[in-house]
Formats: structure tokens, sequence, C-alpha cells
């Protein structure tokens, strides 16, 4: 057992990989609940991260949800210095920029790269303050170091882990294929002293038996002259929020059920539908619904996916007028509104609920370069965009008035992140009241709810992470089929669920790498 509050200067280990989305997001969270469970004070650092899917802290600012996940797993509250560069991708042309919680401006590649010196700058001063505070920081690298057009303006891999003095692992995906010439090849395109600071190679997602790869292994590590310092077999048994909407591409659909809470999704009575928008946000909000019982959760991006689902979700986005021309093109706009009309349920979150309104403005681009366009019609409402961004946590009540969820009564949690106002017409009811913002008491509607109940829109996210009002929701989808309700037992407990699977990744973590080697490699740290 390794002792916490030793009295040096923080101590740091980075994890790199050979590509992206080969599972480094994921052994940072592991490393994080490992070095937490033996009572070090330990926080996870990405310096810039791309993703539209984040988060909001209790002081107002914008995070990648990645990084939440991984503070979640070190038992901390997230804070904006373990991501300091956000990017959100608006489209082909570029992104927008957050810094330190805070939208800069909208920079394409090459503008973003001239801003090297600045965005490095914006990194060392948080990554600073982080040492200052913990133990030992878990940091995390983006994409691959051996990017050889871009290292010369990349400030997440290498670069950092100078700054940080920070010995490397290198993950490797070996389900893809390709595994061992993508290590060497990686090692064989860095600097001398880059690959100097490489203590060790990680093998994940590894399928079968250990002892068909062990010479493959032997063999590598006699090629680079580095360990291998673990082989962490492929898991869908454990549930860890996913970065970014990757996972749902490359037969995302299929992994998405493998993710389920139901051995065979296919025979769940209610099937839940989310659009699969070009540029969607914050999907992980729906995570908690599609491991219940007896539930099943899809995206989708075509009309012929459909299926007859109980329940339609249009969720958020980086894009919403461009998305919302997309779904129009493409014909899933009018299979909405059909499915509507026939009496299915919809809920549109963020920009899926400005998206059921009758229009959306954006008189000063803020957005786009289209100023008005047609919503779907499905609630009376008219959005209007503006150049500054809403980003607050939150807790609400239900309106109470022509609202299925009347008999919640207590307080729910969640996170605004939208730049539009929506102005509710004739006839229409707000969805919640909001009690509080930022900590600040605060009396305010949002949202809206259809006169029958059955088309809801909202700017909360994280609402379905609410115990009550997912049982809830869940009950009126099943009511609605002649299903006896969901018992409360049966449910899901969201804030048990996560410690839960932390614990999990961590013990299969700790059981497929070599910890003893990993704490050697740390200064300060002995086992």
């Amino acid at each position: 057992m390794i002792s916490g509050g030793f009295n040096l200067p923080a101590k740091a280990i980075m994890v790199q990989g050979t590509g992206s989305d080969v599972g480094k997001s994921i052994l940072v969270c592991a490393l994080c609940r490992i070095f937490q469970q033996e009572g070090l004070k330990v926080a996870p650092f990405k310096a810039q991260n791309m993703s539209n899917n984040s988060y909001i802290t209790v002081d107002g600012r914008e995070m990648g949800r990645a990084q939440v996940a991984q503070a979640e797993a070190a038992g901390l509250q997230p804070a904006v210095e373990m991501n300091p560069i956000l990017l959100k991708p608006t489209g082909n042309n570029g992104s927008q920029v957050i810094t330190m919680g805070k939208p800069l401006r909208h920079m394409t590649a090459s503008e973003y790269y001239r801003n090297k010196n600045m965005m490095l700058d914006i990194a060392k001063k948080a990554y600073a303050r982080l040492k200052e505070q913990y133990d030992i920081i878990v940091i995390e690298g983006a994409g691959s170091p051996s990017e050889i057009n871009l290292k010369d303006s990349d400030i997440v891999n290498m670069e950092i882990a100078e700054i940080a003095d920070a010995p490397v692992l290198l993950v490797t995906d070996i389900e893809r294929g390709g595994a061992f010439a993508w290590v060497v090849g990686t090692l064989e395109l860095l600097d001398s002293d880059e690959r100097e600071r490489v203590c060790g190679i990680i093998i994940n997602k590894f399928r079968g038996d250990m002892t068909i790869l062990q010479s493959g292994v032997e063999m590598l590590e006699n090629r680079i002259n580095k360990p291998v310092l673990g082989v962490i077999p492929y898991f869908n048994d454990i549930k860890i929020d996913d970065e970014d909407s990757v996972c749902l591409d490359n037969n995302g659909y299929k992994s998405q059920f493998m993710n389920s809470g139901n051995s065979n999704p296919d025979k769940a009575s209610i099937d839940i539908v989310v659009i699969k928008l070009p540029r969607i946000s914050n999907f992980t909000d729906f995570d908690l619904l599609k491991r219940e019982k007896d539930v099943r959760l899809r995206f989708v991006d075509n009309v012929k996916s459909f299926g007859k689902p109980d329940l339609i979700i249009l969720p958020g986005t980086k894009n919403t007028i461009g998305d919302l021309k997309t779904i129009k093109e493409n014909g899933i706009a009018d299979t909405i509104i059909n499915f509507v009309e026939e009496g299915t349920m919809i809920i549109g979150v963020c920009g899926g609920y400005q998206m059921l309104g009758k229009e959306i403005n954006d008189p000063e681009n803020a957005e786009s370069d289209i100023s008005q366009i047609g919503g779907l019609g499905l609630l009376n409402a008219i959005t209007f965009f503006k150049p500054e961004k809403d980003t607050y946590q939150i807790k609400a009540r239900m309106y109470n008035r022509n609202n299925i969820f009347n008999d919640i009564k207590g307080d729910m949690t969640g996170y605004e992140i939208h730049m539009g106002e929506t102005k509710l017409l004739k006839g229409l009811s707000p969805f919640l009241r909001i009690t509080e913002r930022s900590g600040k008491d605060i009396s305010m509607v949002d949202g809206a709810v259809s006169n029958d109940g059955n088309v809801i829109g909202t700017y909360v996210h994280g609402i379905l992470d609410n115990d009550e009002f997912r049982l809830g929701l869940i009950n009126y989808l099943r009511e609605n089929k002649g299903i006896s309700p969901l018992l409360r037992n049966d449910l899901i407990t969201a804030k048990r669920e996560k410690e839960e699977q932390y614990d999990k990744l961590a013990d299969l973590v700790r059981k497929h790498i070599k910890m003893d080697m990993i704490y050697g490699v740390i200064e300060g740290l002995k086992n």
C-alpha cells in the first residue's frame, strides 16, 4: 500500500496513444481511481480536448466530459484546470475555442495553430495550479504523438510531457489489427529524447488466449527495448461515459446495444430512438436510459432505421441550424412529425428543443450564416440566438401545469450550455422552474410542454440522470403500452452506479497491468 500526503512536488505520469480512440481516456480514468484508492491526492489533466460532449462546472465553466469522468474517478469535483482548452467542432471549417471554461472565439485550424504559444501558455498555467494541489497528475494525450505534419503545433502530447517531466505510457488498440506495427512505427517517428520518455507499452482491447499473444509481446519488447506493462482485455460490461460521438460510428449502433442493461435488447418492451445529428453533442445525456431494465436505446441517422419507437429524443448539437437543415433534407424531420402526430412522445434537449419550435432566428449569425429557418412546428415557440453562451449548473422543479411528471416534487439537477433563448407563444406551458443557477437562488422557467404532454423541450442537460425523473418517464412509456410500472428498486441509482463502475474498472486494470513498474517510474512513489 502507498501512503499519500507526502510533501514533494506533484509527480506526473502521462498516457499517450498510437492513435485516436485506442483507450487513453479510459486508462487515465482507471489510474485516477487506482491512485485514489491508494490514498493519493490525484487529478487528471488534458491540455486540449476536441469534443462536443461537454459539461458545466459548479462555477459555470465548460470542460470536456472525459476529464469529468476522470475527476469523478479521482473523487474530485471537476474543474477547468483539468481541461484548460476545449475545441468544439462546428463543421468542416473550424471550432469554437473554449479556454479556461469560457468561449474565446471561433477559429479555423490554421488560425488555432498560429496561436500555439498563447494556447500553450494557458495549458502550462493550468497545469501549474494542479501541480500545487495534488500528489500526482495523470495526464492524457490526444491522437498520436507522432503525427509528423502536426508535431510543430502539438501542445497536448510530448510538449506537455516535457513540461511536466512525465514518463509516458503508450497505449495501442490490438482489436484493430496491426498493433505491433503501430507501436514500432509510433516510436520510430519520435525524436530520440521523446522515445526515451516512453517507459512502457499498454496493449488494450485484447480478446482471446493470452498465451497466443505472449510470443508477440516478447518480440515487440526485444524490438523496441521497452517493456509491455500490461494487456487489458476487451470488455463491454463496464459503463464509463464515452469521450465523444466517435463511439457511435463504425458499428456504433451495435456497441450501443452491447452496452445496454439488457442481455437481449431487441426484446425490450420500451424502444427509444435518439436522432444521431451530424454535430451531436452531449450524447451521454442518455447513457442511463440504455442501462435500464427492459429499455432499448438506439441512435439512428436515417429514416429506414426508425422502426416503431415509443420515444424519440432530439439531442443537443453544436450546430442547431445546420443539423436541422440536414434532417429536413434527409427525411428525418418529416418522419418525426408523422410519428408525433400519431401519438409518439418526443423530448428535445437544448438544440433539439430549439428544433421543436416554429422557427429559429440567428440575426447576428452567432452560429451560422443562415439567419432564419423554420422548425418542426411541434411546439408553439420561437428561438433567437445571441452571441453570449449561458453556462450554469442548475437546480429545478417541475412547473406543475399540464405536465405528465407532476408527481415529482423534489429538486432535480442538471446544467445549461446554450446560446439561444426560446420564447413560448400562446397556449404553451413551461416544463421546469429553475430555482438555482451556479449556487445562486433564482426563479425562472425553462422548456415547454405541449397540451397533451407528449412533446417536451428543455435546455437542461443531465435531466435523465435524476433517478425520479427517469423512473417517471419510463413508467409513462410503459403505461402507454399497458405494461406494469417499473419498481423503484429495479431502477439504477445514478450516483451509486458511477462509483461501482469506476471501482470495477480499477479492479480490472489493476489486475492486468504491472502497477509496481508504473509506481517505479513515478519519482517519489514507492510500492
